[in-house]
């Protein structure tokens, strides 16, 4: 009696995996794809951020300035310390950006799932912001040591923007670096058409690699 074969791994990426995709070149978008798989095949990975992004979240819920950010670090695992000493600053930075911390509001995102061509991809920001005049922010963090490249800022502006009816109606997509309290928004004049299809050739060939990776 022969074994059943196993469920074949379908091509998927989140939102963070596409961007960091997309930023790669030649034989490092191979090697990338290949350890994604591999990671979604043993279902591992872990966020180290959870507890600072909880903090940066009750900051603005409760309109504290910056309280929550400062505490975190005393309270995470000290093995995560220093990464979170060095993201408070720049957190607490872009906080101040927003204004009087009574004139914001938390406000809740839902993930979407976007298509591009056969690929799915998780579109999952981190939270919303609303102000006191009714703007509202779908926000993204970046929280890596590089800044975003233009190329991971547009990426993920333009799937964020495609889905906002979904994600948090009416609202900006927002990209914070949070090692520089820099909030990127798109720029002026970008073309629909043109980044849909860099991004569906983008997906096509992660596909590809992919389905080689197997």
């Amino acid at each position: 009696m022969t074994a059943p074969a196993s469920t074949p791994l379908t091509p998927y990426a989140t939102l963070l995996g596409f961007t960091r995709y997309v930023d790669r070149t030649g034989p490092t978008k191979a090697t990338f794809v290949g350890g994604l798989r591999k990671q979604r095949a043993s279902r591992s990975g872990f966020n180290p951020h959870g507890q600072f992004v909880k903090a940066l979240k009750a900051d603005i819920a409760f309109h504290t300035g910056g309280t929550h950010l400062d505490q975190v670090v005393d309270v995470v695992k000290p093995r995560w310390r220093p990464l979170y000493q060095a993201l408070v600053p720049g957190a607490a930075t872009w906080l101040r950006s927003l204004g009087e911390p009574t004139s914001v509001d938390l406000a809740q995102t839902r993930d979407a799932l976007a298509m591009l061509g056969d690929l799915p991809v998780k579109i999952n920001p981190h939270f919303g912001v609303r102000h006191a005049d009714g703007r509202a922010e779908a926000v993204r963090l970046h929280f890596d040591e590089t800044p975003p490249s233009e190329e991971a800022v547009l990426a993920t502006l333009h799937l964020m923007a495609r889905h906002m009816d979904h994600i948090l109606p009416h609202a900006e997509p927002v990209l914070v670096d949070v090692r520089r309290g820099q909030a990127h928004r798109m720029p002026d004049g970008v073309k629909f058409d043109q980044i849909e299809h860099w991004l569906a050739g983008e997906a096509a060939a992660f596909r590809a690699i992919w389905s080689t990776a197997a």
